[in-house]
């Protein structure tokens, strides 16, 4: 027996708990450490799980940033440099990554705060985690204001692809779960993968 919850329910909800179901009902998602730097070098760290695909021509990636009611680190240095980079999750870093979350000042890095690793590359200004081990190069290209929630979303190319060998298939299918690329459901339960199968391009 299935139990319902009406749209009128979830507003009566406590907000907390509220997040959490609606966090959790879309299903397992992409999370990942955003890395920033601002126009002073202070490095900054965030966990995202609300990371999306947007095309591939361009290659194109979108995360989206809550309502800037207060100073978005992340935001701000993204507008200001015009470069951040996207780190996967990996069992080993994962509550360093979610620690990540917390609402540290601005003057403290949360590299610094969590123990994790700054590494540049390239051309890239901003920091990547080094203990990740999946890496994307992103480049700022638009941001999008959704008036309905007044959160924002935050698109950029990608520029660089960085992961460990013998992950690359043969028709361009980067295999993340052989890198340790793990994902999560709601706001804090975060989860290993185990492929059921890949199957054939769909056809009529």
């Amino acid at each position: 027996m299935k139990i319902q919850i009406t749209a009128i329910e979830i507003m009566e909800m406590e907000q907390r708990k509220r997040a959490h179901l609606i966090n959790s009902v879309g299903g397992f998602k992409s999370v990942c450490l955003i890395g920033t730097i601002d126009l002073t070098g202070q490095t900054n760290l965030a966990v995202f799980s609300s990371i999306v695909h947007i095309g591939a021509n361009p290659p194109l990636i979108s995360f989206i940033m809550r309502p800037d009611s207060v100073d978005r680190h992340t935001l701000i240095n993204i507008l200001n440099t015009g470069s951040y980079t996207i780190n996967h999750l990996n069992e080993n870093i994962y509550k360093q990554a979610h620690q990540t979350s917390a609402r540290y000042p601005k003057e403290i890095s949360e590299f610094d705060a969590t123990g994790l690793s700054v590494e540049y590359k390239s051309n890239c200004k901003a920091p990547f985690v080094k203990e990740s081990n999946i890496q994307l190069d992103i480049e700022f290209k638009e941001r999008i204001d959704l008036t309905i929630n007044n959160t924002i979303m935050v698109i950029g190319e990608i520029k660089n692809i960085y992961f460990p060998e013998n992950c690359l298939q043969e028709d361009g299918y980067l295999d993340i779960e052989k890198a340790g690329t793990i994902t999560c459901s709601g706001l804090d339960s975060y989860h290993l993968s185990n492929r059921i199968s890949r199957l054939a391009y769909a056809k009529v």
